[in-house]
């Protein structure tokens, strides 16, 4: 009997110049994946999609204008490599009953649980990369990695640098790795201030303030998108970044529109990746197959391509559950 399946989909930080390379290679699904986006994108990013993949070069890889719709159709490509190498023919056949994506994984994870088409998700994340990319280029700005904190201890940094600026709690990934994130001013502030409280703070090599109020101007564009998406209620539990909880109607709306708020939302508010995977942990799955309080409920937990960031997460989230990672076939 096929265990129930929980998928994690990476976000930004995990592309790299060759990735899901050998998923194309190997996998006639994922090469079409790969040759779909292509199509539909075309020299629209100033190559081909699989190009830069595939090979670069690694600064233009790492522009958010780029990776985010590279780490789409990564994840996807290797999401359908697993179907037929599971001889799953549908949905039902995968076993897939819950999935969740860190930041942009999150579409990755609305698409394989049937919340979107693929062509519709890839032109939403395509267009969010763009306007995450102007934003940051609007205004000079950062993120700083504060190792060893907890949440309390984060809001007290930014309460203590930011002053007049922006710096706001951002990802809350696992324990002791939260990041804050906001004006440039802010962030070097942020240093001696987390120095102080005896937390080792590290800048981030990255475009912008992400998950930030710098971030408004792009909700706002990424709103109007997603009021044209086709939307319809996932085939699957599918987690929200925002409120570490499955996405479902709020009182007196639908779930579509629930998820078009919070994907809006998921622009300017804190990721909660730690409570996300604490909350898959502790459901269980299954009817009466499992016993209650089993982590992860006796669920299989795989992690899409590229890389292998998010097992490296549970690893300090949920030491007991074991993440198989799929970065590359037979990885």
């Amino acid at each position: 009997m096929t265990l129930p399946r929980i998928i994690l989909c990476p976000g930004q930080g995990a592309q790299a110049v060759g990735m899901a390379k050998a998923w194309y290679d190997a996998s006639p699904e994922a090469r079409a994946t790969f040759d779909h986006a292509d199509r539909i994108l075309g020299a629209r990013l100033g190559a081909k999609l699989s190009e830069l993949c595939f090979n670069g070069p690694v600064e233009r890889l790492h522009q958010t204008d780029v990776s985010q719709p590279a780490l789409y159709v990564a994840g996807v490509a290797s999401w359908h490599a697993l179907l037929a190498s599971w001889n799953a023919g549908s949905l039902e056949e995968s076993g897939l009953c819950a999935a969740a994506g860190l930041s942009l994984g999150e579409y990755t994870a609305l698409h394989i649980a049937g919340a979107f088409s693929f062509a519709d998700g890839l032109e939403l994340v395509t267009l969010r990369g763009r306007a995450m990319q102007d934003a940051a280029t609007a205004v000079p700005s950062g993120m700083v990695a504060l190792i060893g904190a907890d949440e309390a201890q984060a809001r007290q940094v930014c309460a203590e640098a930011a002053q007049s600026d922006v710096l706001v709690v951002a990802n809350l990934n696992a324990p002791g790795q939260v990041v804050v994130s906001g004006s440039k001013s802010a962030c070097e502030r942020a240093l001696p201030v987390a120095e102080k409280l005896g937390i080792k703070a590290t800048t981030l090599a990255v475009a912008g303030a992400f998950h930030s109020p710098i971030m408004a101007p792009a909700a706002e564009r990424l709103r109007t998108a997603l009021a044209k998406a086709t939307i319809v209620e996932p085939r699957a539990v599918v987690v929200s970044n925002v409120t570490a909880q499955p996405h479902e109607a709020a009182p007196g709306s639908s779930i579509a529109a629930t998820i078009r708020q919070r994907l809006v939302d998921q622009l300017t508010a804190p990721v909660r990746w730690s409570d996300s995977c604490l909350w898959l942990s502790q459901a269980i799955w299954g009817s009466g197959t499992l016993a209650a309080g089993q982590p992860g409920g006796g669920a299989e937990f795989h992690e899409l391509a590229p890389g292998k960031t998010l097992m490296g997460l549970m690893r300090r989230i949920e030491k007991s559950i074991k993440v198989h990672t799929h970065d590359a076939p037979n990885a």
